[in-house]
Order: C-alpha cells, then structure tokens, then sequence
C-alpha cells in the first residue's frame, strides 16, 4: 500500500495532472482506495462503458439492426413502375458487399429497369450529423465522421461513414501509390508524399478540405515502415451512398430512370427486402476493443428511438441515463453530451463508473460486456484491443480513453491472490497523453500485486 501511496505522491501528482482513482473489491463491490474518486473528470472512451450497459440493458445482445427495400410500383415486364426506397435504420455494419445485396434484391424481384427515383431514406435518425461539442477539426477524421440511420463502412472494423486510404511507398522520391476503399466516385486527392528510406508514422499528413471530399496527402512515407492505413470521414454521406449504388446498378444491369436522392418511404410501399444486422453483441466487439466512436453515438440515437421515437441525441442521452438509474449511480453528478466520450464536456467521477461496473456483475448480459472489453497483452485486434501491445503478463478487461489532454482506464483486474478488482483511473490535463498510459500500466501493475488492502 505504501508503494501506491508513494506513486500517486511521487509520480502522478509531479506530473502536473489531475488524477481520479478508485478500486473496488469485484465481490463486496467494497471501495478499497479512493483518489479524488468523487471528482467529476472528463471520460474519454470510457463513456462508452455507459452507452454499452444502457444498450445491452434495454436493448439486449441479441438486438439487431433493419436495412429494408421497398417499392411503391407494380412490377410489369422487369420494370417498376414507381420508386424504390432503401431504408436505413441504423445499422452501423453496412459495407460495400450489402450494398450489392441490396441491389441483387430488386433484381430477384424480377426488376431490371426502374422507371421512378431510387430513394434513400435514412430518417429513422434526425439530421442533426455531429454531437453539439465536437471540434471542427475532427469532423476530417473517421472518429468524427457524420452519423446518419444509412451508413457505409470501409471493412469490418465498421468505421462508419469514413472511407480508408491505403498509401504505400513506391521507389525513393517518388509518391505513394493511394488505394480507396470502398471505392474512389466522388473522392479526389492530391498527393504530395514523398517516399523516403525511413520515415515517422506521423510525418505522413492526411486532410480533407472541409466542405468536400478532397484529400490532401503530404508528408513522408518510409520504405521500411511500409504501408499505411488511414480512415478518414466521408463529407455529406448520402451523395457517396448514392455514388455507390449508382455504380452497382451500371455494374449489374439494372436501369434507373429517375434521381438517387433523399426522402421517405410513403406509406403504402411494399417491402421486398429485408436484411438484419449482426447481434448487439458482435457488434459490441469493435466498438469497445477499437473503441469506434461512429458505433457508439448510433447506439445513443438508438435508444433515444427505440424508448422515445425520436432517433436524436438529446433523446438518446435521456435513454441512456434512464437505463443507469436502476444501478444506483449518482446521475446528479454526471453530465453526458454524446455516446462516444468524444466531448471535453463529458464528466463522471471515477467512483461512479466502479460503482457501475461492480453493479452489472450480476446481470444476465454481462458475459457479452466483459467479452466486449479489450484484454492486456492478446495481440489479436479483436480480442486485445487498444490494450493488445499493453501490460502483457496481467490479467486485466479494461476499457481506454484518450482525447487531448486525457487519458482513463477502468475495468477489471485479478490480483496476485486470484481476486478480481474494478479499477477506473481517469488522467486529466495532461500534457501528453502517452504519458498517461505509461502512468496507467505502471499503476495496475502496482495494484496486481497488493495483497492487503486495510
């Protein structure tokens, strides 16, 4: 005990941050040592603790997401006579290869020429495509990419609404070579990277002009590091979407008369096609192992959706903190603004989410949330996570977070005596948040090994 004491005194306080720790006893749910643990603190990603549990609470682990297709025409020598309308309702695992399923459903249907609009309606959600505090500056990036009820993602780590950039270097002083997934209708890039002998991953520079989807590629790329990958946010989705299935249908013959554009479905249409997402439970793994904020903020309107009928975030955060409330946290002294922790607004002491990840122990879901969490030192991606290349040799299910300035971690730890431990370490103001994590590794590393705690 006095090891910890001397590393908060020593180490964490000279660092000039703010810490918040509490630990638990994972039997008793007794709190054992207590740091500034009643400080509300920003989260992070550890905010998605909380729009997991309100999901998998109200929603369950098998929910699943609808994509539907729908026709307001009669169906005359492989014409429709009328519109088709896909319609989104959130499904954050749409990718390029369901897309082509879409359009392989109208023409099982017999259906070769559309002779009205293909429309896309995606109003189970509003319109409404950022949370209120995310910067500017992130909305570049596919962590801060638009949120809408149709989505496209790049591959099965279901980055929504973003597209990837695969960039690899070609011979010494010349450009990369830049590969597009899902596909380059309506993205354009100029590329000013040099291909260097040896290179920093950072001094590869991705931007998007901020009103389209032009891409700015400079910097230096290395030889020896070889390719990268970049995701970046699509600019007004719906138009890439449309983008998409106009280029399939050319691809697999199926004429369309009239405009791809927005609206919603009328009334009387008649559903040809409908398609269910992967469980809640799947779905959890690459939003807390990759910590995918587009996941995260779909879950939020969703349940604003399914509780209120109203896919917003406003509604969306009331479900949340609805789903809480029978945990017993104190609500009073939380403020949520999204369902990601994106937001610097964002506060929840570190008592309160031990609180919560002791309280859900018992619930019938909570093998799927503990299987969710990243697992220290499984290099797998989709079992260790953001924790896959950390404190390898501990046993520890713990969730990361980091935005500028911030660094947290809270989970679940077993002790050298075969005990488990709730942990939530939340760092703030932080001058460099890797700082952060090497603080975070060296203090569950300290706690593994207490075996007394009075």
């Amino acid at each position: 005990m006095k090891k910890l004491k001397d590393f908060l005194i020593d180490k964490c306080k000279n660092e000039g941050s703010l810490l918040g720790l509490s630990i638990r006893s994972g039997i008793s749910g007794m709190s054992l040592y207590n740091y500034f643990a009643s400080a509300r603190l920003q989260p992070a990603s550890n905010l998605k603790i909380l729009t997991a549990v309100a999901a998998l609470r109200k929603l369950g682990p098998d929910y699943t997401f609808q994509t539907e297709v729908y026709c307001d025409g009669e169906i005359v020598n492989k014409g429709c006579h009328g519109n088709i309308y896909l319609v989104g309702k959130g499904d954050p695992t749409l990718q390029l290869k369901d897309y082509m399923q879409f359009a392989a459903s109208i023409k099982e249907q017999g259906i070769r020429h559309i002779y009205g609009d293909f429309i896309l309606d995606d109003s189970w959600y509003d319109d409404i495509r950022w949370s209120e505090d995310l910067i500017w500056k992130d909305q570049q990036y596919a962590y801060g990419s638009e949120v809408s009820a149709l989505t496209i993602a790049p591959d099965s780590d279901y980055d929504t609404n973003a597209i990837k950039l695969t960039i690899e270097p070609e011979k010494n002083n010349h450009p990369p070579n830049v590969e597009v997934s899902p596909h380059t209708e309506g993205i354009s890039i100029t590329n000013e990277a040099i291909t260097v002998e040896e290179a920093d991953e950072e001094e590869l520079i991705v931007k998007r002009l901020n009103d389209e989807n032009h891409f700015f590629i400079s910097g230096k790329i290395g030889i020896k590091e070889g390719k990268q990958e970049v995701y970046m946010a699509i600019k007004d989705v719906e138009n890439y979407i449309a983008k998409t299935i106009r280029h399939i249908f050319k691809s697999t013959g199926i004429v369309l008369e009239g405009e791809i554009k927005r609206g919603k479905k009328k009334t009387d249409a008649k559903c040809i096609y409908r398609q269910q997402s992967l469980p809640l439970s799947s779905i959890l793994i690459p939003f807390m192992k990759l910590s995918n904020n587009g996941i995260g903020e779909m879950l939020t309107k969703e349940l604003g959706r399914i509780m209120y009928d109203d896919g917003s975030w406003e509604s969306g955060i009331a479900a949340v903190k609805e789903n809480l409330a029978p945990y017993r946290i104190n609500l009073d002294t939380i403020q949520l603004k999204d369902g990601s922790g994106i937001s610097a607004a964002n506060f929840i002491p570190a008592e309160e989410l031990t609180h919560l990840l002791f309280e859900i122990q018992e619930e019938n879901w909570f093998p799927e949330f503990l299987k969710s969490l990243p697992i220290a030192g499984e290099e797998d991606k989709m079992v260790g996570g953001t924790l896959r290349k950390r404190m390898k040799g501990l046993e520890v299910r713990a969730k990361t977070g980091t935005i500028e300035g911030t660094s947290t971690l809270s989970g679940y730890l077993t002790n050298v005596n075969g005990e488990r431990l709730i942990f939530s370490v939340l760092f703030n103001h932080l001058l460099d948040e890797d700082k952060g994590k090497e603080l975070e590794d060296e203090l569950i590393a300290l706690l593994a090994v207490i075996e007394n705690w009075s």
